[in-house]
């Protein structure tokens, strides 16, 4: 049995039932929350409260869906933070390096399921077959968010043994996985010559369309013993100059025995 999460509950209580009724400005405002979207510099969103109620304001220069994220996110803070005086820069917002603190994490949490709730996005990601950035991108669009968090929320809930990537010329950022996933499946640092994402990501095109599907080696995303023996398949995307996204797909269930 899934545990409800708080945003979950909200968004039932207030009866919402389909993904374009989650009208966050309207949500805030029965919590107490009054909204503002200005320019901000020096960080992406803040939340003050006296009591039961509170403004927030967001940095009205960031795109639609980051505007989202940043006012679900502060909406966490409130729901989590209370009495707390909090301003989120744009690195703490949606930091998915885990390098964050427990109470960014927490307002993370908190935004992804209110903006993207298990009742409603399971069954959008189930109408689809087979996961690849065209069906994050759609359902990113769905449900007003990036296509980052889209891609982990697919990760995170979806039933298929799957893996997000983030690199960028430093190196990997960050990873999600599905649970189905073992553990020793773990992503190397750095992106291998075998992989198109090299090329991708010091390719000089900005171009936001995603590679072909293709079978590489595991080798070319894992260093075990396991790995000369298999393939995954791979599709990366260019989400901004100078970062990468990469879906891992384990379709040899062989991969998966523990």
């Amino acid at each position: 049995m899934k545990i409800i999460t708080p945003a979950e509950e909200l968004l039932k209580s207030l009866g919402v039932t389909s993904p374009d009724e989650i009208d966050l400005e309207a949500i805030a405002w029965t919590q107490g929350v009054r909204v503002y979207f200005k320019p901000l510099d020096g960080c992406e969103a803040r939340i003050i409260g006296v009591g039961d109620t509170a403004i927030a304001t967001v940095n009205s220069k960031g795109s639609p869906g980051r505007r989202r994220f940043s006012l679900a996110h502060e909406l966490g803070h409130w729901k989590h933070h209370r009495g707390q005086f909090m301003v989120c820069r744009a690195d703490e917002i949606g930091d998915f390096s885990n390098k964050a603190s427990q109470a960014e994490r927490h307002a993370d949490s908190y935004a992804a399921n209110l903006l993207m709730p298990r009742y409603l996005f399971l069954p959008s990601l189930r109408t689809f077959r087979k996961l690849d950035f065209e069906i994050i991108r759609k359902l990113s669009e769905i449900y007003g968010v990036s296509l980052t968090a889209t891609a982990i929320r697919c990760i995170s809930l979806g039933d298929e043994p799957a893996m997000v990537i983030c690199h960028n010329h430093h190196g990997r950022r960050w990873f999600q996985k599905s649970s189905l996933i073992p553990d020793y499946w773990f992503p190397r640092k750095d992106l291998q010559a075998e992989s198109s994402a090299l090329d991708i990501l010091y390719g000089k095109t900005k171009s936001s369309s995603a590679s072909q599907l293709r079978c590489v080696s595991a080798e070319a995303w894992f260093d075990n013993y396991r790995a000369p023996r298999y393939e995954v398949v791979e599709q990366t995307i260019k989400i901004s100059d100078t970062e990468i996204l990469t879906l891992i797909l384990f379709e040899d269930n062989d991969m998966l025995e523990e």
